[in-house]
């Protein structure tokens, strides 16, 4: 990739005729705007999502009942956690893929321009089914994200807008992953082997793998769910000779590999930024491919690991416990190679690089905590407490949604034009980091002391560490809001303007192309040398 040769001019004949208004983005098939639309409907239910989780904490503050019903508490619960993942975290990622994906592999655009249409307008029908679904009779789903049966086969109609949006999401995955795959596996530029790709394209071309094979196992669950709620089966009721632990077999034979959904783009965007901040070539590329490969293989081998309190047998434990604790070998590597990569280069510390190295210090947290969370025998102790909340918020918040900001101060430029505040950004990141800190470290020692989660009252002990919890969940989502007024939309508004290549150790076919990258790019394939 290092020497590029590609022709400017035929990027600004065609500049005059995309569409204007409304249609430009109803009828949507030019990969940038589509890529835009999937961010902005992720970053609108992140904030849906946010309030959601302030609601929670608010209740939190101090034990007893402050502000609503435990009912409303658990449809709280539930639903924050389905919409953050289905609605904020892996739309966002699709975003990413859509925008970047074309601009690195040197590609006019994606491959199948109307489905991509169509697989991002199905987001907002499933995203107002599932936030409609509080105004249902009885409300939302209280059944945990999970949507556990045999709770789940109780609930009300809220339960079943929550089954169809699964089902409406799940297929607009499909989709955007078979484009994600086509486009990646059939329209590369000349001398763009497979060995040549960013970081960014492989892990989202296992991630679209992935998302293949689980989204249908999930459509499967949910619809057996949906027969034994309405049509008289009994895969998960007992009373009528099914079994409720083979519906968290079938579900999280699906959940574990979507959490790697969700962090395995994560892992593509720092893998762009480190290098570049560093001045340096990604160390060991070949073995992050691979390890980010085997990550996904070994995905499938671990489900039950959620499920060490159902009284599985000895064996099956110690199956699941070794194969959990492996998976934690191809992670270190990753970690082991950003951590090289930034070994004597020339590091500077612009916005994506903090993010960068943010994600990586709590990244690296959540991942102990998952190593013993994975033994069995200490599992059963901390199953269902705030321990494992603050397992899997390290993972997620400081995983996805750090990388994700990384990702953003690191390609905006190229997408808006305009340079965004440095010094906002910086605000923003260390805002970020020290209160997503204050409100998810404590939640490791009230875990570890027995506070149960999905809980909307507790003993006295457990309200001080509660009310540090609060507080920094309440400044963590006022540093977003933050992010939005007065880093985003000011960027897209106007600010310095951005050069073609607006960092020095940046590498790639992106960086080729006029910023704001214009509507058609590589009509003329670039020549990769």
């Amino acid at each position: 990739m290092s020497s590029i040769a590609h022709d400017h001019v035929a990027d600004h004949v065609h500049a005059h005729d995309h569409p204007h208004g409304w249609r430009r983005w109803l009828f949507a098939t030019n990969h940038k705007d589509i890529g835009t639309m999937y961010l902005c409907f992720s970053f609108v239910m992140l904030l849906s999502g946010g309030v959601m989780a302030l609601l929670i904490r608010s209740e939190l503050f101090e034990p007893g009942l402050q502000i609503m019903r435990p009912e409303f508490f658990n449809q709280l619960t539930s639903m924050h956690g389905l919409v953050m993942i289905f609605g904020a975290i892996m739309p966002a990622f699709v975003g990413f893929a859509n925008w970047m994906i074309p601009l690195q592999i040197g590609a006019p655009d994606m491959a199948f321009a109307r489905m991509n249409n169509f697989s991002f307008w199905l987001l907002p029908v499933g995203g107002a089914l599932l936030l409609g679904s509080f105004f249902a009779p009885g409300g939302a789903t209280a059944a945990g994200w999970t949507m556990y049966a045999p709770l789940s086969i109780q609930m009300g109609p809220g339960q079943d807008m929550a089954i169809f949006a699964g089902h409406i999401l799940g297929a607009s995955s499909i989709m955007g992953a078979i484009n994600i795959i086509v486009t990646i596996l059939n329209m590369r530029a000349p001398g763009m082997t497979l060995m040549k790709m960013p970081m960014f394209c492989w892990t989202w071309l296992i991630t679209a793998y992935l998302l293949i094979a689980v989204m249908p196992v999930l459509a499967g669950a949910l619809t057996m769910l949906l027969t034994d709620r309405h049509f008289g089966t009994s895969f998960f009721n007992a009373a009528g000779g099914g079994d409720p632990i083979m519906y968290e077999h079938v579900f999280w034979f699906f959940g574990h590999p979507e959490v790697y959904i969700m962090i395995l783009p994560a892992f593509g965007i720092i893998s762009q930024v480190i290098p570049a901040f560093s001045r340096k070539r990604l160390f060991g590329y070949s073995s992050m491919v691979y390890a980010t490969a085997s990550i996904a293989i070994l995905s499938f081998m671990v489900w039950a690991h959620h499920m060490f309190a159902t009284g599985m047998p000895v064996t099956g434990q110690l199956f699941f416990m070794y194969a959990t604790m492996l998976i934690s070998v191809p992670t270190g590597v990753k970690v082991f190679n950003w951590v090289a990569t930034m070994w004597r280069g020339s590091l500077t510390f612009e916005t994506p690089m903090l993010f960068a190295l943010g994600f990586l210090f709590v990244f690296t947290m959540g991942g102990f905590t998952g190593l013993i969370l994975a033994m069995a025998p200490i599992d059963i102790q901390l199953h269902g407490t705030y321990y494992v909340v603050a397992h899997f918020h390290y993972v997620l918040v400081a995983g996805s949604l750090f990388a994700l900001f990384s990702g953003w101060y690191y390609w905006s430029p190229k997408w808006t034009g305009h340079m965004y505040s440095e010094l906002r950004g910086k605000i923003h990141f260390w805002g970020s980091l020290i209160s997503f800190n204050v409100a998810f470290f404590p939640m490791h020692f009230l875990g570890l002391a027995g506070m149960p989660r999905r809980y909307a009252d507790y003993p006295a002990q457990f309200t001080d560490f509660n009310q540090i919890a609060t507080v920094g969940a309440f400044w963590f989502g006022l540093m977003q809001v933050y992010f939005l007024f007065c880093v985003a939309l000011p960027a897209y508004r106007g600010g310095k303007k951005a050069e073609d290549k607006p960092w020095d150790g940046a590498e790639g076919l992106e960086w080729t192309v006029p910023s704001p990258a214009p509507f058609h790019t590589f009509e003329t394939p670039p020549q990769v040398l």
